[in-house]
């Protein structure tokens, strides 16, 4: 098993930036997918920020991609860094996604302008 979702992620996906260490563990999508959606967002955020660590890049598919972030902002829903993070990877990916970010981005503003305003 690995210690870390980061672990598996770059076991299952492969990495861009670092050699990815042997494992005789056989890998299977479904699984990691399983622990994902389980995972602390603190994890989930390591992993998107060191596989990917510019946005842009990374092995990391889309899918996974979106679904972390989503996964993230539903743990951490009042955190407008978070929210622009996860509106600038849908930017990348658009234009599917283009009103999603947008309305990312507002929502992080509005919550920025409100706790001003406290």
């Amino acid at each position: 098993m690995h210690s870390t979702l980061t672990e598996y992620a770059r076991c299952l996906y492969g990495d861009e930036h670092r050699a990815t260490p042997p494992c005789e563990k056989e890998h299977r999508e479904q699984y990691f997918v399983e622990e994902l959606t389980f995972a602390e967002p603190d994890a989930i955020l390591a992993m998107l920020r060191e596989l990917s660590p510019h946005i842009v890049d990374g092995n990391l598919p889309v899918w996974i991609r979106n679904l972390s972030y989503r996964l993230v902002l539903l743990q951490r829903p009042d955190e407008p860094g978070l929210m622009r993070e996860a509106a600038d990877s849908l930017w990348l990916h658009g234009p599917d996604w283009d009103t999603i970010a947008a309305g990312l981005r507002e929502r992080a503003d509005a919550l920025e302008a409100a706790s001003q305003e406290s």
